[in-house]
């Protein structure tokens, strides 16, 4: 093609395998090199640079398809033939040529258009084609936008009656300009008469727009799924499960954007192994050098899946007792008794015992009263029956753990154990409920005719004894 754009008929006519000669194969490598720049596909990164060819067919090693274009008759394919260590058009492609090049009337754009856009060159580009890429794709961009303005209505009809409508609408309202767009670049393409260096300059033009469009439609998609998942949370753990949605939805488009950087290296040729294997390597240092904030991410994801700790939950954790203020990927804020906020790292969170105090259905209620030695059985008797009606008739109290008894002969008193537990749904309300039934306890212990002991001691003197001194 480039001996052919310069005229070199000489050159050109060395790549056909014909038995034309003179005028006759310069016309006809003339015919081949239109039919080249105006219909083959401009797809040049695809094509094989290796001395043996691509041998996509085992079958024919020394063939290679170059690409395929639409005729009158149907598809013809575009073949190259290996002679001796040459590759040359083959005669079954150049039979063809004449009658493809005399289907070819496509519109130039060439006679509407000033000679200093349609001679000046930048890269081979024409300068009026830099000038439609630069002013006319923005352009078109905003009309589009102005037309989806104007079938808003339909759309917004569509969304009363089907739900799906809006979520479509939402996701696609974007990116369909851009799809639109790269379909309308197709279109003038191909009714455009075109060198094949502008052909590929606007296809991949087009490519980009489209990996583009791809790309966005993707990412919109990830940020709604995250929105759905967090409409569908229950509120209480909204709180725990964003960090980490946030983290995942972040990987995610980092995920889309490098796979369409991948989709285009390779439409541009470029294998790209070597740089995913760099980042690979690099991933690795990253994860070394940042083992300490990694630990501690992937203990905010296990707590969060564990659901071990959330947002409003009274820890225990060693010496430490405190609510949970908030729940994130790399820590966990506490606020404690003195109102003070510590934040803990979640790597050392997951590996020591917890105890969320919070999450209790019922309260222990222990205590020992002592009763002093001078109560009499029956006195005792009437302490122990009244506590335990006490317990049975109050509404708070676990009917089925309940348990009074005479325990034993204590150092200074007669000791009553009492076992139970209380029903309540934080601390404020057991020690509400605590102090009600201490108090009645008392009650139940004066009625009897005794009195709760104090630590003391007697001492026995015996009469007649005598101390020398």
């Amino acid at each position: 093609m480039e001996a052919a754009r310069k005229d070199n008929e000489q050159a050109a006519v060395l790549y056909l395998n014909t038995d034309r000669r003179g005028p006759a194969a310069a016309t006809l490598a003339h015919q081949l090199y239109v039919v080249l720049d105006s219909r083959l596909p401009a797809r040049l990164p695809d094509l094989s640079d290796q001395p043996e060819g691509s041998r996509a067919n085992p079958l024919k090693p020394d063939e290679d398809v170059i690409g395929t274009i639409a005729t009158a008759d149907g598809s013809l394919d575009l073949v190259l033939e290996r002679v001796g260590r040459t590759w040359l058009f083959s005669r079954k492609t150049l039979n063809a040529i004449p009658e493809v090049f005399a289907e070819i009337d496509l519109v130039s754009v060439d006679r509407y258009l000033p000679d200093f856009l349609a001679k000046r060159r930048i890269g081979g580009i024409r300068l009026f084609e830099w000038l439609a890429a630069l002013l006319l794709i923005p352009i078109v961009y905003m009309l589009i936008g102005l037309v989806g303005r104007i079938v808003r209505p339909v759309f917004a009809f569509l969304q009363r009656r089907y739900a799906w409508a809006g979520w479509l609408l939402e996701l696609l309202a974007g990116p369909m300009r851009l799809f639109v767009l790269a379909g309308s670049i197709r279109w003038t393409v191909s009714v455009l008469q075109l060198p094949l260096i502008e052909r590929v300059f606007w296809s991949t033009a087009r490519t980009l727009i489209l990996t583009a469009a791809v790309v966005w439609v993707l990412l919109r998609m990830n940020g709604s799924v995250e929105r759905t998942i967090k409409q569908r949370l229950q509120a209480a753990t909204v709180g725990e499960m964003s960090a980490m949605l946030r983290l995942a939805r972040r990987l995610v488009d980092i995920l889309i954007v490098a796979m369409g950087v991948v989709v285009l290296l390779q439409y541009f040729g470029v294998d790209p192994t070597a740089a995913l294997a760099g980042l690979g390597l690099g991933g690795i240092a990253v994860a070394l050098a940042a083992q300490k904030t990694l630990e501690n991410v992937i203990g905010g994801v296990s707590i969060v899946i564990d659901k071990a700790v959330r947002v409003g939950d009274f820890l225990k954790i060693g010496d430490l007792q405190g609510t949970v203020d908030y729940v994130g990927l790399r820590s966990t804020r506490i606020r404690t008794l003195d109102r003070t906020i510590l934040t803990v790292p979640n790597g050392q969170i997951a590996t020591v015992n917890i105890e969320t105090l919070s999450a209790r259905d019922k309260f222990w209620f222990h205590h020992i009263v002592s009763v002093r030695y001078e109560t009499t059985p029956d006195q005792m008797r009437a302490v122990i029956e009244g506590i335990y009606a006490l317990l049975k008739a109050h509404p708070g109290v676990d009917q089925g753990m309940v348990r009074v008894r005479f325990l034993r002969f204590g150092p200074y008193a007669l000791e009553i154990e009492v076992f139970t537990y209380i029903f309540a749904t934080d601390w404020e309300r057991f020690l509400d409920v605590q102090q009600e039934l201490l108090l009645s306890v008392m009650g139940v212990v004066d009625e009897a005719g005794t009195a709760l002991a104090l630590p003391s001691q007697i001492l026995h003197v015996a009469e007649g004894s005598r101390q020398k001194l």
